[in-house]
Formats: structure tokens, C-alpha cells, sequence
């Protein structure tokens, strides 16, 4: 087991690189100047090239389909599928699967996702962005359902980027009384939507939206984004949104505080994304009571930089799924148990 030391050494040096590649790639430029034109058709998804898991696992009971975070440091909008693309994408989806590769056979389709630069415009302008992401990761779900499925229960999962791509999803095809809605909820075992918000207003206009509220309800989105409790507006969360998440480490939807002794794992990860070291115990966690973000307890955010321009200080994003890596593959594994057994 690597010291507390070590670990926070090996996290800051990983991003700092990451911070410098970005800082590197990424200039402000105004939305006046960007023309966004909507996709014309999406990806072929029959073509294997398109995904980079394509069933992998074909002894576990369920699958997993993930929605990739963003990895694009390079483009002005949407990201072209080259071979540098792949590479990063693949690296980022390593630290993933690894969520989720013990329970769930693994789908994961390429996607010309919304490049990091998007979230420097206006709302108006990101939004076309990610609405031409959404065409190609609809139609990988579509094909994923006609040809790959054969009605198995489905985890739907997706970090940053990918946690937004899996709301879209959960509203184009989860919702209303069409039988293949109805089939849909019914093998949904959970939605892993981790680091972008669920409000209120989401699920009260989507209700097949249906929050976490405790370690084994099935059906449900597991949603939190991490700060230091100094946060007051974020991309994620901006100031007045109040997000419903649950927290990992007592399964709570609350304030009431997890011990730093309930934490089984924060990990470190390498440049392809491969663990490197695991810490038990390191920090606790509570719901703040107005924003509804998840604060970690115990951290130094000096060893924790926000990293990309886009977060402010105190913001903990890059790190959501890194602060509490064990817990969550835990109760992936418990979540899917118990919809397998109900």
C-alpha cells in the first residue's frame, strides 16, 4: 500500500500534465466566431471500427454500455474520429472499464464528442456542440439495442461528458408507455451519471429520471460531483442549482457526514489511465445542504488543482471517480446483485 504522501505526489504530477496539455491546446475564442452546424448523419455503427468495447466480458449477466468524458484537448468543436483521438479516448475509457469490467460485459461506442474547448462558450453555442455528440452516441445506442442487447438488463454509464450523454439518453428512450420504454426501465439495472447534475426540475420533467436513494435501489441515477465546500457557481453546478446526488461512501442522500474510515479506495492512475496505487481511508464526505455537490472531507486542494480553466478553485471534478474508485466498483457489483436477485 502506498503512503498518503506518495499518492498525493503521483495525482498532482498527473495533473499538472493534463493541465499543461490543455493550457497548451485550448484559447478562449468568442462564440461569435464559431459556426456549428449540425451533424448531417451519424456514425455507422455497424462498422466495428466505431466502438472501442464491442462485448467484451461475455461471461458476466449484464452489460454496460459507457459514454466516453472528454478527452478532446485539440478541436474547436466537435472532434474528428483520427487515430490521436482514439489513443486518448482509449486511455481515459481504461480507468472506465475498470469501474465496471468485474460485473458487466462492456460496450463502448467512439463518438465525435463536444471538445473540451466547447465549454468555453455560451450556453447557446456548447449546446449545438453537444447536441451533435448526442446524434452519434444515440445512434450507437439504437444499434446497440437491435443488435447487440437481446434484452439483457443494461447499466448505462458515462463520467463528465459522458454522465450528460447518459441523461440524453435516459430522455429519448426511457420515457413514456411504448412497450420498448417499458422494456427498457425494466432491465435498467442503474445509471452511473457521475460528475454532471441532476436537479429537481430534470426529474420532475423526465420521471423516468429517478434519483439514488440508498446502496442497492435499482433503476436509479448515481449522481455526484465533488468539491471542497468553498465552491459558490460552477459549470456543473452553477450558482442556484441545487444538484440531487447521493454519496458514495454511506449511500446517503442527506448532509449527515461519511467517516474517512468508510472510504475503501481513492486510486492513482498512470498517463494511459492504468491504477497505480490505492489508498485506503484517505477522505470522508457529505452532501453540502444549499448546492447539493458532494464535499470531500480531509483534502488538500493544493494537491488537488482544479486543473482546466473551465472549473474554479476548490472544484474536485477531475477526481470523482479517483476519490472514491473502490467503493464505487463495491456497489456497482452490489447494485447489480440486487437487481439480478429481486
Amino acid at each position: 500500500m502506498v503512503t498518503a504522501k506518495k499518492f498525493l505526489s503521483t495525482l498532482f504530477s498527473f495533473v499538472l500534465a493534463l493541465s499543461f496539455i490543455i493550457s497548451a491546446n485550448i484559447n478562449v475564442t468568442a462564440a461569435e466566431n464559431v459556426n456549428v452546424l449540425p451533424f448531417t448523419s451519424p456514425l455507422n455503427y455497424a462498422d466495428s471500427s466505431n466502438w472501442l468495447y464491442d462485448g467484451i466480458g461475455d461471461d458476466k449477466p449484464v452489460d454496460v454500455f459507457i459514454v466516453a468524458p472528454s478527452v478532446d484537448v485539440k478541436s474547436e468543436i466537435n472532434s474528428a474520429i483520427t487515430p490521436g483521438y482514439k489513443k486518448s479516448f482509449r486511455n481515459a475509457m481504461n480507468q472506465q472499464q475498470a469501474l465496471y469490467a468485474y460485473t458487466a460485459k462492456l460496450y463502448a461506442p467512439y463518438y465525435r464528442q463536444a471538445a473540451l474547448k466547447a465549454y468555453e462558450y455560451d450556453n447557446v453555442t456548447r449546446e449545438k456542440i453537444l447536441a451533435n455528440a448526442y446524434i452519434d452516441v444515440s445512434a450507437s445506442f439504437k444499434y446497440y439495442l437491435e443488435h447487440k442487447n437481446n434484452g439483457r438488463p443494461i447499466i448505462l454509464a458515462g463520467f463528465s461528458q459522458g454522465a450528460d450523454m447518459c441523461y440524453r439518453l435516459l430522455q429519448e428512450y426511457y420515457g413514456g408507455d411504448s412497450e420498448r420504454a417499458t422494456s427498457l426501465r425494466n432491465n435498467l439495472v442503474a445509471v452511473y451519471a457521475i460528475g454532471w447534475n441532476m436537479t429537481e426540475d430534470m426529474v420532475q420533467k423526465y420521471p423516468q429520471i429517478k434519483p439514488a436513494t440508498g446502496e442497492l435501489d435499482t433503476g436509479v441515477v448515481i449522481s455526484y460531483d465533488c468539491e471542497d465546500g468553498n465552491v459558490t457557481d460552477s459549470i456543473i453546478t452553477p450558482k442556484g442549482t441545487r444538484a440531487l446526488s447521493i454519496n458514495p461512501l454511506n449511500w446517503r442522500t442527506d448532509s449527515k457526514v461519511a467517516d474517512k474510515k468508510l472510504n475503501k479506495g481513492s486510486v492513482t492512475q498512470d498517463s494511459t489511465g492504468a491504477i497505480t496505487s490505492c489508498t485506503v481511508g484517505a477522505y470522508g464526505a457529505y452532501i453540502d445542504p444549499e448546492r447539493g455537490t458532494l464535499i470531500v472531507t480531509g483534502i488538500d486542494t493544493n494537491q488537488y488543482p482544479a486543473g482546466l480553466s473551465i472549473f474554479p478553485t476548490g472544484s474536485l471534478h477531475l477526481y470523482d471517480n479517483f476519490l472514491f474508485f473502490v467503493n464505487l466498483q463495491e456497489n456497482i457489483q452490489k447494485r447489480t446483485n440486487a437487481f439480478l436477485e429481486r
